[in-house]
């Protein structure tokens, strides 16, 4: 396979050295990392994509999730989190070698790829669903706030401001030690575990233990908490970020193993925090009337000044005001690099507001659209919420489809396309999320849906994923069948099998070095059948939902 030497990178700030929060590395330096001390000043430098996106994940409706799960269940719901671990990694290491690889934003590889339809409906449903997201970091911000006894405009105008100062410095390095400092906040987390001290037993026991406890809601209300949690902890715009943020910090295939090590890092910092959360509010609830009465995070933080003291409260409302800030930039930028991609408009925080007014301009009116819904007397805030829960719920599933067919794109990865073992997973995680999502649409639809209907649901699709499973290996078989049937003995033959090494061994020196080529240079993508019934049906099923969600949403807004 020979090495690309035109990459389709679309944004000539895209390419040249790796400015990172913690150093640099040139772009002509392509010496081996043989000392431990070579190896980390290279993480170093390219840490900041996998932390600043997992962080981000920890925004305010994180904590109101983490927190509900804490106050209502105690600790008893930790053990979700340790599921999540590898569903987080496996999604996140499919966009950034993605990015790595391709050099090109994923809203514009599905439309490339899968044409116009698919590419507009995901860009316009990240666009709905990331501004009504970034709304609810302004919710988070405004309860911080008010616990902190700052008036809701103040808070609200301040943390604008800042917002979009931090991407408007026009370096990318600065902005990222802003980000890197704001991701630190999250670590005031820890002594606030400490400070409320829940029981190590039962922190042990919630993550060894996989229980589905009863409560207020029953089995239904949470199973849907537990949906929340995955909701919560795996968004859409995760994925269009960090692979747009990869591109933008110029991480190559070479450092994709470092980009992984930022990843991990970032995952055990999510975890962390969430489960110190969970851990503090349990605590905090436990044996008093607040517990299995979860309001909202103001509440949570009351909760935690009565049991602990004072500054134990500031602390909580300081970390969800600084996780607030992240989201919101975070959420912004994914939609600013997912426009910018599409539109073809220069899109890079390498890149001063002169040189890339539209990128800048979209992501400014998204913080002040956001920070003036929430500004507005007697919006329906709650609704917002909820709604965010819903769509990402509906959203997901497809956004993770498209993930993993562009990772089997061979046109497009190359040498780095997915290996047997990831596929088997992300395929298992795509028919979670559906299953999920099936149920998280009809909670919203239908409030007094009961446990058993829940089960039913979920039986059901475990059936139909079973019979899809049973239906793709026939056809593989089958195809296997047809190749030995057609099968050259001269194939086998030594200088056939030492030909085929000698291939082996080119690519996998070549595999640092490939780049995917300009995309009107690839081939037309190969739709099979199968694929081509199993997108129809993954646009009805869409179709379906969405409508039915919005129109409960219309209802529920003309009865308040």
């Amino acid at each position: 396979m020979a090495t690309v030497t035109r990459p389709a990178v679309l944004d000539d700030a895209h390419v040249g050295d790796i400015q990172g929060a913690f150093g640099s590395i040139s772009a002509d330096d392509t010496a081996a990392r043989s000392t431990l001390s070579g190896k980390l000043k290279t993480l170093l430098a390219v840490v900041g994509p996998g932390l600043i996106v997992m962080v981000g994940d920890n925004d305010a409706g994180a904590f109101a999730t983490y927190g509900q799960a804490g106050q209502d269940y105690g600790t008893r719901l930790l053990w979700t989190l340790l599921l999540l671990i590898p569903v987080l990694y496996v999604n996140q290491e499919m966009v950034l070698r993605l990015g790595a690889v391709t050099g090109v934003g994923h809203a514009k590889l599905i439309l490339k790829r899968f044409g116009r339809f698919w590419g507009m409906f995901e860009l316009v449903d990240l666009f709905l669903l990331n501004t009504l997201t970034i709304i609810t970091e302004f919710i988070g911000i405004t309860l911080a706030a008010g616990y902190l006894g700052v008036p809701k405009i103040i808070a609200v105008v301040f943390a604008a401001l800042i917002i979009v100062a931090t991407a408007f410095t026009g370096s990318f390095r600065t902005f990222e030690r802003i980000a890197v400092a704001l991701c630190a906040g999250s670590l005031l987390l820890i002594p606030l575990y400490f400070m409320l001290h829940p029981s190590a037993g039962q922190m042990a026991r919630g993550f060894a233990t996989p229980v589905l406890p009863g409560g207020s809601g029953g089995m239904a209300g949470v199973m849907l908490l537990v949906i929340g949690i995955v909701g919560t902890t795996i968004a859409p715009w995760q994925l269009f970020f960090q692979q747009s943020y990869v591109i933008d910090k110029r991480i190559t295939p070479r450092f994709i193993s470092y980009e992984k090590a930022d990843l991990w890092i970032g995952i055990a910092i999510v975890v962390a925090g969430a489960a110190a959360v969970i851990g503090t509010a349990a605590a905090a609830a436990g044996h008093t009337g607040a517990a299995g009465h979860f309001t909202d995070v103001a509440g949570l933080a009351h909760a935690i000044a009565a049991h602990a003291g004072k500054v134990a409260g500031v602390l909580f409302a300081i970390a969800l005001l600084d996780a607030s800030i992240i989201g919101a930039f975070a959420v912004s930028l994914s939609s600013s690099y997912a426009i910018g991609d599409m539109l073809g408009m220069k899109h890079s925080l390498h890149r001063g507001a002169g040189s890339a007014k539209g990128f800048y301009a979209l992501y400014t009116a998204l913080i002040v659209v956001s920070a003036s819904v929430v500004l507005i007397p007697g919006a329906p805030l709650g609704l917002i919420t909820e709604g965010v829960q819903v769509l990402a719920g509906v959203l997901l599933p497809s956004a993770t489809v498209f993930l993993l067919l562009l990772c089997n794109d061979r046109a497009v990865l190359g040498p780095w396309v997915n290996r047997r073992g990831t596929n088997i997973f992300a395929t298992a995680v795509v028919t979670a999320l559906i299953t999920l999502s099936i149920v998280l649409t009809a909670s919203v639809v239908y409030p007094s849906i009961t446990a058993g209907q829940i089960i039913a649901i979920i039986a059901a699709c475990v059936a139909l994923a079973a019979l899809a499973g049973v239906a793709m290996l026939a056809v593989r078989w089958a195809g296997h069948r047809r190749r030995i049937a057609g099968h050259d003995d001269t194939a086998a033959t030594p200088e056939a099998l030492a030909e085929t090494l000698a291939e082996d061994a080119a690519e996998v020196a070549d595999k640092m070095t490939w780049r995917m080529p300009p995309l009107d240079e690839l081939p037309a993508p190969v739709i099979t059948g199968a694929r081509r019934l199993g997108l129809i049906g993954l646009r009805g099923y869409l179709a379906i939902a969405l409508v039915m969600v919005v129109v409960k949403v219309v209802e529920t807004a003309i009865a308040h």
